[in-house]
């Protein structure tokens, strides 16, 4: 059971990070929900995997599970669902706004210079205004 618990960590946590690192805001948007989803597993697995013991220790009970941990991934559940939604909504107004989910909004920052600009000087190109000219006789 163990194993099977930490492979579903480690596949959540590797397709969250791969959809976060997309270019478009409804990848990103699942990929950190992805990303909760691990981590709320995570803080369950935590409280130690217990199979049919109550929550709340009894005279006649042999054991129980610890409540700590269900109750954290009950909170991280509900925050991540508000946190969810109003990136959902900060996510749809820009794109509404901007026509283009794109995640970067400077044009050239990736696909090279923009129309009517030199090679050197594309919109986001820290290095652009540092790096000197050529001189014409080399």
């Amino acid at each position: 059971m163990e194993i099977l618990l930490s492979s579903a960590i480690g596949v959540l946590t590797a397709a969250g990070l791969y959809l976060v690192m997309r270019l478009r805001t409804f990848p990103v948007i699942l990929g950190t929900s992805l990303l909760s989803y691990a981590v709320n597993v995570f803080l369950f697995a935590t409280g130690r995997i217990a199979i049919n013991q109550p929550p709340i220790l009894t005279d006649t009970a042999q054991g129980y599970a610890d409540p700590l941990p269900q109750a954290l991934v009950l909170t991280a559940i509900v925050i991540s669902f508000g946190m969810t939604a109003v990136v959902v909504i900060i996510a749809l107004g820009a794109y509404l706004s901007g026509n283009d989910d794109h995640i970067d909004d400077q044009p050239g920052l990736f696909h090279g210079p923009v129309d009517g600009e030199e090679d050197g000087a594309e919109m986001g190109s820290d290095l652009a205004h540092q790096v000197p000219q050529q001189e014409a006789g080399r």
